[in-house]
């Protein structure tokens, strides 16, 4: 997958009750993020800027979509919990996280995981990928999204 290509599209089931495909986004740009966990503190936080920006990144024209392999019990009561206005996909199975390569090995408490790292794609109204951060830092990391779509 490489900038300038089309994005692998996918389906996945959203906290909203509802499957969603990245092709049913033509049309809008899309922010596809990939999170480790719900209600974690860092995940926390960069779904919280994502929501405190929501309408900014709206009038530019683009959805925000999450993602982790959290269930959609898990994603519901984050949504409800910090009042998030965006779907979360669950992607237990990892199939979504491995089309976009976003599990990696990870030192967790000195201990080596396979989770997910952190990471942001940009896709145009046309499906093409136009972004992508990779290991992401959240602090800071919404507003270079918005600086990145205008």
């Amino acid at each position: 997958m490489n900038i300038g290509e089309l994005a692998p599209d996918f389906e996945l089931p959203g906290s909203d009750g509802k499957n969603h495909k990245l092709s049913d986004y033509k049309g809008k740009k899309v922010i596809l993020y990939f999170y480790p966990k719900d209600n974690t503190p860092g995940c926390t936080t960069e779904a919280c800027d994502f929501r405190d920006n929501f309408k900014a990144i709206g009038d530019l024209n683009t959805i925000i979509l999450g993602i982790s392999k959290d269930n959609l019990n898990s994603h519901n009561k984050f949504i409800e919990k910090f009042n998030l206005p965006f779907v979360l996909l669950s992607d237990e199975d990892k199939t979504v996280c491995n089309l976009y390569d976003v599990i990696k090995e990870k030192n967790m408490y000195g201990k080596k995981v396979m989770g997910i790292e952190r990471s942001t794609f940009l896709i145009d109204e046309n499906g093409i990928l136009i972004k992508e951060y990779r290991k992401v830092k959240v602090k800071g990391h919404v507003e270079t999204i918005i600086e990145d779509l205008k």
